[in-house]
């Protein structure tokens, strides 16, 4: 079996997929990191909608995805950047989805966080009116059991004048939460919308800011996610944490390295790749338990590749590429995304992703991914 796939110059050249996907299985509960996958929506195809519309999601293959993350061992990090928040879900949807995801992971046992964000603000809003919308959906989230992702938002980042308004929101939102919650920095590369969070530009001054909202508050805080792609800053933030307050790895570049650690620490994991690595990254955390470090690495460092090619600039579009394996995988029926995004990256950067999860032997069955990826193909115009 063979395939041909376009090179950037227009070229065409002969590619030969694997016949047998890597052979990994569900095992034990992870004893030695807390990993959670952010999990992408599936868009229903048949719906007649527009990019601008309110989201159409295919809720049965929607849960059913999350299903096959908790089966594998890992938590599911729900209405998330990855699940387009901002990008084509709207909170309507980003609420019901919360409330259905709650309800599944309740009946299958499964761990859950959800995002809490602003983003039913859709002008300009004072700084009261950004503290409320947070309210509301930490509310909401709360009343599924699921924990609080408080995420950065793009309306407190348009409305605040400096650290301090950061401090008094956080401060305001943390004394108010139930439980433990994990705060999220989401960098400019990720939401350009999010430049100069905590009040800086300057990420020196922006860490200090945000160390000292976890300081004041150590006991109302599981964790933190840092998604800046510097593993040296997260390092740093790591180190200087309270004890008892996890990291969470958000750096999509660099996590085989800072999941693993050092002499000095390590960091959990909340990952947006972890959707498509994760029967991969499951195995891969079950022999770190072992104390097989460099087991670990070699399962790992070789999907590397494969994320900075999915989260390559622009990264905000890094959802194509997975929603894209996804499909390739089995996991949804078609190549379809809420607000059109499927559009958003080009046929060559499609045809490296098919390339690069194949040779790590991510499709379960992959002659359906070579199928599917001729009929792409064929749609732009490669004959095979």
């Amino acid at each position: 079996m063979t395939i041909r796939l376009p090179l950037p110059d227009g070229s065409l050249r002969t590619y030969e997929p694997r016949t047998e996907p890597l052979a990994v299985t569900p095992g034990a509960p992870f004893t030695s990191r807390t990993v959670f996958s952010a999990a992408h929506v599936v868009a229903d195809p048949f719906a007649d909608t527009s990019p601008d519309a309110p989201a159409a999601v295919d809720w049965d293959a929607t849960l059913a995805f999350r299903r096959h993350l908790w089966s594998h061992g890992l938590g599911v990090a729900e209405a998330m950047d990855t699940a387009q928040r901002g990008m084509g879900l709207d909170w309507a949807g980003a609420a019901e989805l919360i409330r259905r995801s709650g309800a599944e992971a309740k009946a299958v046992g499964g761990r859950i966080a959800c995002g809490v964000g602003t983003d039913q603000l859709t002008g300009p809003a004072t700084l009261a009116e950004v503290r409320a919308a947070y309210e509301e959906q930490l509310a909401l989230v709360e009343e599924t059991g699921a924990q609080a992702i408080l995420m950065a938002s793009r309306a407190l980042a348009a409305a605040a004048s400096g650290p301090e308004d950061y401090l008094d929101v956080y401060g305001h939102l943390l004394r108010q939460a139930s439980e433990p919650v994990v705060l999220h920095w989401l960098g400019p590369m990720f939401d350009p919308a999010l430049e100069g969070y905590w009040g800086s530009s300057d990420l020196d001054a922006a860490t200090g800011t945000f160390l000292e909202v976890i300081a004041a508050h150590p006991d109302k805080v599981d964790g933190i996610k840092v998604s800046l792609l510097e593993a040296r800053r997260e390092i740093d933030i790591r180190r200087r944490l309270p004890g008892g307050v996890r990291c969470y790895t958000g750096d999509d570049f660099n996590y085989p390295e800072l999941i693993a650690g050092d002499e000095q620490g390590f960091s959990h994991a909340l990952l947006g790749i972890f959707d498509p690595l994760g029967p991969l990254a499951a195995e891969a955390v079950r022999v770190l338990d072992t104390g097989d470090t460099a087991g670990f690495r070699g399962l790992l460092d070789p999907t590397v590749e494969l994320s900075r090619h999915l989260f390559q600039t622009p990264t905000r579009f890094y959802k194509t590429g997975v929603v894209f394996l996804a499909w390739l995988a089995g996991h949804q029926s078609h190549f379809t995304m809420v607000g059109g995004l499927q559009s958003a990256r080009s046929l060559p950067h499609f045809t490296r992703a098919y390339e690069l999860a194949d040779g790590l032997g991510l499709f379960p069955d992959p002659k359906l991914a070579e199928d599917r990826m001729k009929t792409l193909l064929a749609l732009y115009g490669v004959n095979q």
